[in-house]
């Protein structure tokens, strides 16, 4: 099979039909719509033919444009979603949306103490269940959150932890060499993987995001390819530039990586995790 993208999403204008978060304005969305159609011209002329959808932040826990998708092509699509992990039910909810094709759940902080974060009885809770249903936890995290994601991995080890956008070291701020040991220290966690995503975001952004290659490095080092997955965050990606530019730098331009190791971060880490292959 082709290459998997593990983490894009996807978003329409049928505001009646999808309603967005009222602090959300549809006259500054941008771009207007983001449909599985229009993801498919990005990616299929590159041999892209799996992505891992995200739930969209305008719907909020609604996560129902996203498994209407899934529904449509379910051979293509898996999703993560976002929910209250709080909720009194939140088994059966999680259980409910991995019928649905859902195989993993997007965390953030929300301004959490990065000491206590994931640490009160709700969040070990959530943890425990994505760990009975095999659904990964997928942390949008800057890296003063890092060590919070190892404890986590820590206590529940049979969680899977897939850590967003390199742990977004150099997002907005310098890339520092503390951030990158921070998150090259999940390493030792068996648990955790790590996506290889949204270089358009991280340090100068700009192609052929050669100023990414050291990162990546220690990363894999770090890792292993086996728990690595390229992704490109789309349609945020081809905002900044072409999708063929994310694509191009693990395929083409990682002189460290095997064909093995290429393949598995191109395919088969995601397959494994979120396709259950």
């Amino acid at each position: 099979m082709g290459y998997i993208d593990a983490h894009s999403h996807i978003w329409d204008q049928d505001f009646d039909r999808y309603p967005i978060l009222p602090e959300y304005d549809p006259a500054a969305i941008r771009p207007i719509t983001f449909t599985p159609q229009e993801l498919f011209a990005h990616c299929q002329p590159c041999g892209v033919d799996r992505v891992v959808l995200i739930q969209m932040s305008y719907y909020g826990f609604d996560n129902s444009y996203m498994l209407d998708a899934i529904a449509r092509w379910p051979e293509t699509f898996r999703g993560v979603a976002v929910i209250d992990h709080s909720q009194a039910d939140v088994a059966e909810e999680m259980a409910r949306l991995r019928e649905g094709g859902v195989r993993g759940f997007r965390v953030q902080p929300g301004g959490a103490d990065p000491v206590d974060w994931l640490e009160d009885g709700e969040w070990r809770r959530f943890l425990g269940i994505a760990g009975e249903l095999d659904m990964a936890v997928c942390p949008l995290i800057d890296p003063e959150y890092l060590p919070a994601v190892g404890r986590a991995a820590h206590a529940f080890p049979d969680t899977t932890f897939v850590i967003d956008h390199l742990g977004r070291v150099g997002c907005g701020r310098p890339m520092e060499q503390q951030d990158v040991a921070s998150l090259c220290a999940l390493g030792y966690c068996p648990n955790c993987n790590v996506k290889v995503s949204a270089f358009y975001a991280l340090g100068k952004g700009d192609p052929p995001y050669d100023d990414l290659v050291p990162i990546i490095h220690q990363v894999y080092d770090a890792f292993g390819a086996a728990r690595l997955m390229w992704a490109t965050d789309c349609p945020y990606q081809v905002l900044h530039s072409s999708y063929e530019d994310s694509l191009a730098l693990v395929r083409d331009g990682l002189d460290f990586l095997s064909d093995e190791d290429r393949a598995l971060m191109l395919e088969g880490t995601a397959a494994r995790v979120f396709f259950g292959i």
